[in-house]
């Protein structure tokens, strides 16, 4: 049983957003997918990017966002969940005024780790620490 808090875990900024992975095989000895937290504030975006090895699974707690799905526009509200085949490309917007808070999880895992994801456009820039 491994048990992670939120707050204790460094947010990953790459593609945008405030991203952490709470269970993965890092962190938790998990052999079979990961799952995280992402708080987008509003105007935040993650950019767009595709897994060739995983699912993905989110689920918008609260806030709205607008996902890109292959280019189409899904919008999600506050307790929808959203299911993205391996290979589909996406990208999540916050266009409205209030922070948007989800959860997601992904599976099964690539091979290794830097085969998960595949950027298919430019990442954001990043503020100086």
């Amino acid at each position: 049983m491994t048990k992670i808090a939120a707050k204790d875990i460094t947010p990953n900024r790459r593609r945008g957003g405030d991203l952490r992975t709470l269970l993965s095989p890092a962190t938790a000895g998990a052999t079979s997918g990961f799952m995280g937290v992402l708080t987008l504030e509003p105007g935040e975006v993650v950019t767009e990017h595709y897994h060739p090895y995983s699912e993905e699974f989110l689920y918008l707690v609260t806030g709205e966002i607008m996902a890109r799905i292959d280019g189409e526009s899904v919008p999600l509200t506050a307790g929808e969940a959203l299911h993205l085949r391996i290979n589909v490309r996406h990208r999540l917007e916050n266009h409205g005024d209030t922070r948007a808070f989800l959860v997601f999880q992904l599976g099964p895992l690539a091979p290794r780790p830097e085969l998960g994801h595949v950027d298919t456009e430019p990442l954001p820039e990043q503020e100086p620490a």
